[in-house]
């Protein structure tokens, strides 16, 4: 079984992600991780070099050979993963995809104590502009994170949780 967690950056998919595979003894696959291990550059840099549209190709074929590659696997994807070429509809038919809806206001708080230079989206922004930037992307991306089987609510999703309503499936 795969398991995708998709979500908003900051929503805590890699921090669950690993901690999930842990638990249930799968590999754990951060897209991301994986895309710049295949491409040879960082994000930043595959944005600053393609441009996003053909770094979403990009995502998309990665995404397309992690499914290839683990038949039992915890994937958490890049934010804007699931909102390009119905990569939400591959995830649901590849596996089973958790939304952690986690509230804005503490995705702005978990991101401005981190290095924003590493993620080409925020890189430069003030608090204010990165507030701004979060609710209007997840205003876009809802309609795709919400096609996802299951979604969590809330500031602090725990692996528990996850693994109680994998258990409950």
């Amino acid at each position: 079984m795969r398991i995708f967690l998709i979500g908003m950056m900051g929503s805590g998919k890699t921090t669950l992600g690993r901690q999930l595979a842990s638990r249930l003894q799968y590999a754990f696959v951060d897209l991301d991780a994986y895309l710049e291990e295949r491409e040879g550059r960082s994000i930043a840099q595959l944005f600053e070099q393609e441009g996003q549209e053909r770094f979403r190709e990009l995502e998309r074929e990665a995404l397309e050979a992690v499914v290839q590659e683990y038949g039992q696997a915890v994937i958490s994807t890049g934010g804007g993963a699931p909102c390009f070429f119905d990569n939400i509809g591959f995830m649901n038919r590849h596996g089973k995809t958790f939304f952690l809806d986690v509230p804005v206001e503490e995705i702005s708080r978990r991101l401005l104590a981190s290095d924003l230079q590493v993620r080409p989206l925020l890189a430069g922004k003030t608090e204010e502009e990165v507030k701004a930037f979060l609710l209007n992307t997840l205003s876009h991306r809802r309609q795709y994170y919400e096609r996802a089987g299951t979604t969590l609510h809330g500031e602090s999703i725990s692996v528990k949780l996850l693994q109680q309503l994998l258990n409950n499936n």
